[in-house]
């Protein structure tokens, strides 16, 4: 008997908390960055606007999709289950490999690197300057005041989520509803009283190429990435064939909205060409333009609340889809542990902490995302394929809830998923080959894990 048949994860979550959930994972770093990368690829004010839109079309599609196939399929771990359910054990097991290596780990890493630097603009002492060096071949781990902090709120979420989703539910929805309460706040006053034009919408800075777009929406999709964030926890939300899909539609569109209207006063403040130019985070320099430079420090510390309730989504999605894996016999089999007390995957998610604090010391999270963030839109669009392999497999099984637009809508999704991949790979191939090199590292661990569970199932058939 495993330590998990001794406990298992409790329905406990609303649709909510779980609307909460996306809300808190997309809306993270990617918008206080990627704005200039997407401007200087698509210099044109309302192709920019464009691009943002059709990536939360797409985003809403996906979303559509998963609906289905969470309610079809309610467990922990996501498009891990959707994948093992269309594609077969291995496609899942590389995209569950790909989501703890760098997809929530890293994330969770950047995540918390940034914070610590929002931090250092209050509390001077809170700095890069290494007080320490492990000097380990390869990957020296750097030890500052600033990975200090970093580390300090990885492990400080952690602790609240593993203690149970109550704890975690109150936490992760009191900085959500502080966070879009900041953007709406931030976005009403800059559009009525901030200093900016009309006029920078009429304002071209060149022509788009097709290739250029299509490369844009890379960042773009990378910035919405999370909007699937309640299929992992759909094994802990209550009547799933509703709630989920009410959660994804929900989270999603209130995303897009804040997105775009963001981007509409990015655009208000600075023209096309000089959003592109523009570096670091780009709310806090339109933040000081139009508003003066006191309310840079205020949007500082929004962009802090912002961080942490990003880091509390991924620290509750991530560890499900371990969970589901060990849970399957190909991650390690601690992971599959619910904690008697807490209902939680407290082992799953204490690994990925120290792998993102492993992460935060060696300064490889922002490598690893940049290798791999094609591999985001890569496996969704694989994940909303798989809708289409179970209609056909199980054409009679039960679904409370039906993808919208079928089959036209996911169909778009997975095209242009697969298209954006390939245009990455195309356009900048070197990260891109480091991140295929990266997800194929994990067919060596899971044939290795595979055999250890075919091992131990033969000799529990022997002992019988």
């Amino acid at each position: 008997m495993t330590a998990s048949s001794h406990a298992s994860l409790a329905r406990r979550l609303g649709p909510v908390d779980a609307a909460a959930i996306i809300v808190s994972n997309v809306i993270g770093g990617g918008i206080l960055f990627s704005p200039p990368q997407v401007a200087a690829n698509v210099p044109n004010p309302w192709l920019f606007l464009g691009t943002w839109l059709a990536g939360g079309a797409l985003a809403f599609a996906g979303a559509m999709a998963y609906a289905e196939l969470a309610t079809l399929r309610p467990r922990a771990g996501g498009e891990y289950v959707y994948l093992d359910a269309a594609f077969g054990r291995i496609a899942a097991f590389l995209t569950g490999w790909t989501s703890f290596v760098a997809g929530f780990s890293g994330a969770i890493a950047t995540s918390a690197v940034v914070f610590a630097f929002y931090l250092g603009r209050f509390v001077p002492g809170v700095s890069d300057a290494p007080l320490l060096v492990v000097p380990i071949p390869w990957i020296p781990l750097t030890v500052s005041r600033q990975a200090l902090v970093a580390l300090a709120v990885i492990a400080l979420m952690c602790g609240i989520h593993v203690r149970g989703v109550g704890p975690g539910r109150i936490v992760g929805n009191v900085l959500a509803a502080l966070k879009v309460s900041a953007f709406v706040v931030f976005i009403a006053l800059g559009l009525s009283i901030g200093t900016g034009s009309v006029a920078n919408l009429q304002i071209s800075a060149g022509a788009v190429a097709p290739a250029s777009w299509l490369l844009a929406l890379v960042p773009v999709m990378f910035t919405y990435s999370g909007w699937n964030a309640a299929s992992y926890v759909a094994e802990e939300i209550r009547d799933p064939g509703r709630n989920v899909p009410l959660a994804l539609a929900v989270g999603t569109i209130a995303v897009v909205a804040i997105y775009f209207l963001l981007n509409l006063l990015y655009l208000y403040v600075f023209p096309v060409g000089t959003l592109a130019t523009v570096k670091g985070s780009v709310l806090d320099v339109i933040a000081d333009q139009l508003l003066g430079a006191r309310a840079g420090d205020v949007m500082g510390v929004v962009s802090m609340v912002s961080l942490a309730a990003s880091i509390s989504a991924m620290t509750i999605a991530g560890p499900r889809v371990y969970y589901a894996m060990a849970r399957d016999g190909v991650f390690l089999p601690s992971a599959a542990r619910v904690h008697p007390r807490y209902r939680t995957p407290a082992v799953s998610i204490i690994a990925q902490s120290l792998w993102s604090g492993l992460l935060v010391l060696s300064g490889g999270a922002s490598a690893l995302i940049r290798y791999t963030g094609f591999a985001i839109v890569l496996f969704a669009g694989v994940a909303v394929a798989a809708l289409f392999v179970l209609r056909w497999r199980e054409p009679s099984a039960p679904r409370p809830f039906k993808a919208l637009g079928y089959p036209f809508a996911p169909a778009v999704f997975a095209v242009a998923s697969f298209l954006i991949v390939a245009n990455a790979i195309y356009s900048d191939p070197r990260p891109s080959g480091a991140g295929v090199l990266i997800i194929l590292a994990g067919i060596p661990l899971y044939l290795i894990l595979a055999r250890r569970q075919v091992s131990a199932s033969t000799g529990q058939a022997v002992t019988r």
